[in-house]
């Protein structure tokens, strides 16, 4: 992928991207984050073809930008679920902020690798890998048969594999 021309990207930038710190500011509700998000947005269109080509510039940075926020909002949630684990299981996950952050890092992948599966299919994934259930236990927790539980855990087994050879 190349990237795109440095100056149509400059000018871009120049034309919208107030007006995208502004609409980030508004479903963010932080100045700063929305600032941080404005670049990421800019970076990214630095970085793809796109720029060139664009007939509708603030529609492609909306969409562009939606996604970063998603992933923000999945971030932040994932650090919650994180805090909360922390705090009721303390001494067990407890550790230093070095080995926190590592462990988070680690959780944000997973939760990136396993990002493009249905919600039933993740969850199948996560308590056989993470709470050690057979599959006719996650049948019955997920209400679904065993046979989907196959399909769901195939599912998953195929993204990984597809992630890791990208």
């Amino acid at each position: 992928m190349q990237p795109s021309h440095p100056e149509s990207v400059g000018s871009l930038y120049a034309e919208h991207s107030s007006w995208l710190q502004t609409l980030l500011h508004r479903k963010l509700g932080c100045p700063h984050k929305a600032e941080d998000l404005t670049h990421d947005t800019f970076l990214k269109v630095l970085l793809s073809q796109a720029c060139a080509a664009l007939r509708e510039p603030r529609a492609f940075l909306t969409t562009v930008a939606h996604g970063l926020v998603v992933s923000h909002w999945r971030r932040l949630e994932l650090e919650r679920a994180y805090l909360d684990a922390l705090a009721t299981q303390g001494q067990y996950l407890a550790g230093s902020p070095e080995e926190q952050a590592l462990a988070f890092e680690a959780l944000q992948q997973v939760d990136t690798l396993l990002a493009g599966l249905s919600t039933k299919a993740r969850q199948a994934f996560l308590l056989a890998r993470l709470d050690g259930l057979g599959y006719a236990e996650i049948a019955a927790e997920l209400g679904v048969s065993d046979r989907m539980v196959k399909k769901y855990m195939a599912q998953a087994m195929h993204r990984l594999l597809l992630n890791q050879h990208a």
